[in-house]
């Protein structure tokens, strides 16, 4: 930005430099400008910074304070230059800083013409203030600016100017908090204004417009400084445009009289007496009465027993603390109306509301603190009394009640003891959070309470009814469905009773009491229709089940024996309607009492369906078969449909018929066996023909002994050889294996004899018993062997001696 030279329009004794201003007004061609122009003054305490944030504002090049050489007074009187590139033209003044060291506490007359001077001249007046002097007396120019209104009121005749508060170093406290303030405070010193007749009621915004920004510390802060510097210059374009910055322009002169019209205001304020008011005593009063109150303040934070006490708010609730800190609090606020006693009243009272505020600022988070601690404590004693009480047995909406009264009002008795008396600060809303707290806990608890009670009558009918619901269903038949309805409506009604009863001390609506007594009748059918579900899906096994207990047993449940006498194809028939009579209980759900042809449909289909005639009866049954549903049956109480009920009855059918071909194969070789007797034909060729053989016998025992002994040997080789096992493999490897087995076995047999043979004489009697014995065993021993087929061979010794 080019900025133009700054001029020095009024020097530090008042006096006006007509020469440098015309010649300024020459120089940046402020007489081309007619009407269309504007102009903008700082004020503000010295030193803090006007120049420097109109040179970085503005583009200007007033002279800044070097802080490397100390706080000293850097503009002496007022300075003018033209603001670089903004339009339309824009003058700026930069005015001598208030307060200054330099002119003392009692020479403030030239500060309140210059600022007096500001507001008459200017569009725009700039007030720049530190963020920590807003709430101050001196230091935010209130008497100054107070002065300035009454004067200028009466000297001249007042336009609308915009009066834009500048806070500089701004805090952590948000703009919208700084606001209302400043605007508060403008609005007092206007109504305290004594104003001429004319102007008795109007108001403040007739003629000054307030806004307020905040910026940055340009030297903590220099780049977010100068990027709000930079968005606050943009404000001033086209300032004196309608809506703009400026305020409505009235009275203003051509920029060619703008240096006769400064002058002629110059020295009507210069001649006005009344801004040389003295203001020592005000000005003594307010800064002893700071000085005091900030020793005051300071003695309050390193009080011992402000220490204490607050570091036992830390661990937990204080008794007595509101007591206790009020007399802290008390000691130190009368410590400064003690020593302040004697300066002016209005500023010892008011620095006394100033140290008081700072006091209960400093210990608002220890009071909060003391009430967090109450609120939770009572939240915790809540907690314990009401779980004490529901153990106790006692009604759950009257126990928290009368739980909730108790600690509400203990904890309100504890707000009582912690309340401050300087501060009177409202609890309400602590209380109301507690409120909230235990409402949340009797909510929850109630919530668990309720799911603990659905969760145990839940359980209930579990036991209640899985169990029973199964072994009916496993044994179905017309009575089961009736049997589980009855079932399910009297352990229905007693859940549903206890429920009910459990629910009377929870005082809820009846909507949601219903609901609840509701959803367990529907969770107890549920039980039923999935019990059901399951089932249906072990339709087959439970087909196969039964029709072998009743296939493989009689009507005592003894196992059949098949003989030979039983009707077989009877038998089965019995057994297969009795599974498709679990089919068709299994098919529906049948908990509505409604009556239903299944059965019969599928006896029809699937049992009667044999034979030439009754395959052109069934046709229409059949049919009815290839289908999804079941005739007046609704589709979610389907389990079994017809579909699937014909796929299960073929399965059926192929894996029980292994079971009754088994029965048939079993019966006719039981005929077999007991057919052992030969032909009567053969008989009687036997005699006819053996009659001579028979003679012979009789006529020679000898060849009974002969035959008899031939008897024990086969006998011994049949046993030895294990012939019976040997062809359970089959003809040709049974011969094979005795071919090689017959003459080892034939040489032990002939050693065995030839050893017994041999025995002593007086072992003959022994011996002879052994022989019986061996015998004996032998008969049995092959009797087993032959029943078995696969016991070893054993050695039988044979006793020829006799």
């Amino acid at each position: 930005m080019d900025a133009a030279c700054s001029t020095q329009l009024i020097d530090g004794d008042g006096v006006f430099n007509v020469s440098g201003v015309d010649h300024f007004i020459k120089e940046v061609k402020l007489e081309e400008c007619g009407l269309s122009y504007a102009v903008v003054s700082i004020m503000g305490p010295q030193s803090s910074g006007k120049s420097t944030l109109l040179n970085n504002l503005f583009g200007t090049n007033f002279r800044e304070m070097d802080a490397f050489r100390g706080r000293s007074q850097t503009t002496k009187g007022i300075w003018i230059a033209r603001c670089a590139g903004i339009e339309p033209c824009t003058v700026v003044m930069d005015l001598e800083g208030t307060d200054g060291r330099e002119r003392g506490e009692d020479d403030t007359a030239f500060e309140k013409q210059s600022a007096l001077f500001a507001l008459a001249v200017s569009d725009i007046v700039l007030i720049n203030m530190w963020c920590h002097d807003i709430g101050r007396e001196q230091a935010a120019n209130k008497p100054l600016l107070k002065t300035v209104f009454q004067v200028m009121m009466r000297l001249f005749s007042p336009r609308k100017t915009t009066l834009m508060f500048v806070i500089r170093d701004k805090t952590r406290t948000p703009l919208e908090n700084l606001e209302p303030v400043l605007r508060e405070d403008i609005q007092k010193i206007w109504d305290s204004v004594p104003k001429p007749q004319a102007h008795k009621e109007t108001p403040l915004s007739d003629f000054f417009n307030v806004e307020v920004v905040a910026l940055s510390s340009y030297e903590e802060k220099e780049e977010q400084f100068k990027e709000q510097v930079y968005n606050l210059r943009q404000r001033f374009f086209q300032s004196v445009a309608p809506g703009g910055l400026a305020g409505d322009r009235r009275g203003v002169v051509p920029a060619n009289a703008f240096a006769f019209s400064a002058k002629q205001m110059w020295q009507v304020i210069k001649d006005n007496k009344d801004l040389d008011l003295p203001a020592h005593k005000v000005m003594v009063a307010t800064v002893r009465c700071e000085e005091i109150a900030n020793e005051k303040f300071s003695g309050f934070i390193a009080n011992e027993n402000w220490r204490e006490l607050e570091e036992a708010v830390q661990s937990g609730p204080v008794s007595g603390f509101g007591r206790k800190l009020s007399s802290i609090l008390q000691s130190s606020l009368s410590e400064y109306d003690t020593e302040a006693t004697y300066f002016e009243e209005g500023v010892r009272s008011s620095k006394r509301e100033q140290l008081q505020e700072k006091l209960l600022q400093l210990v608002q988070p220890t009071f909060q603190d003391v009430l967090g601690h109450l609120r939770s404590g009572a939240l915790e004693n809540f907690k314990h009394a009401f779980e004490k009480a529901l153990d106790a047995g006692e009604g759950f909406s009257s126990s928290a009640k009368s739980c909730a009264l108790s600690c509400i009002s203990k904890f309100d008795k504890g707000c009582e003891e912690a309340v401050i008396e300087q501060a009177k600060w409202d609890t309400t809303k602590t209380r109301e959070k507690l409120e909230r707290d235990i409402e949340a806990h009797i909510s929850s608890v109630r919530i668990t309470k309720m799911s603990e009670l659905t969760t145990l009558y839940e359980s209930k009918l579990n036991v209640a009814l899985s169990g029973p619901v199964e072994a009916l269903l496993d044994g179905a038949n017309d009575e089961t469905w009736p049997a589980i309805r009855k079932l399910l409506r009297r352990e229905g009604e007693l859940a549903v009773y206890g429920l009910s009863n459990a629910l009377s001390g929870f005082e809820m609506d009846e909507e949601t009491r219903n609901k609840m007594l509701s959803d367990l009748e529907k969770y107890a059918q549920g039980i039923v229709e999935t019990k059901a579900k399951e089932e249906a899906g072990r339709a087959l096994m439970r087909m196969k089940d039964r029709f072998a207990t009743i296939f493989s047993h009689d009507s005592d449940s003894m196992p059949r024996v098949w003989t030979g006498k039983e009707d077989i194809r009877a038998i089965t028939k019995m057994a297969r309607s009795a599974s498709l009579k679990l089919l068709s209980v299994m098919a529906v759900i049948r908990l509505d009492d409604e009556l239903d042809n299944i059965e019969k449909t599928l006896t029809l289909a699937l049992v009667n369906s044999t034979g030439n005639n009754a395959t052109s009866k069934s046709i229409s049954t059949i049919d009815s078969l290839a289908s999804s549903t079941w005739e007046q049956v609704a589709a979610e109480k389907t389990l079994i449909t017809p579909v699937q009920c014909k796929t299960l009855w073929r399965q059926f059918k192929n894996e029980t018929e292994y079971t009754v071909t088994q029965a048939i194969s079993a019966q006719e070789a039981n005929r077999r066996n007991n057919n052992w007797l030969p032909p009567p034909w053969a008989i009687l060729a036997l005699v006819v023909l053996g009659f001579n053989e028979f003679m012979t016998l009789l006529r020679n025992p000898l060849w009974l002994l002969v035959l008899f002994v031939g008897y024990l040997i086969s006998k011994a080789l049949w046993v030895q050889l294990n012939i019976s096992g040997e062809f359970q493999n089959g003809a040709l490897p049974g011969l094979l294996s005795l071919s090689t087995k017959f003459l080892p076995t034939v040489m032990n047999l002939l050693k065995k004899l030839a050893e017994e043979g041999q025995a002593p004489p007086t072992n003959s009697n022994q011996s002879m018993n052994s022989s019986a014995q061996s015998e004996v065993t032998t008969n049995g021993e092959s009797s087993s062997s032959s029943s078995s087929g696969s016991s070893p061979a054993k050695t039988v010794p044979i006793d020829t001696s006799a």
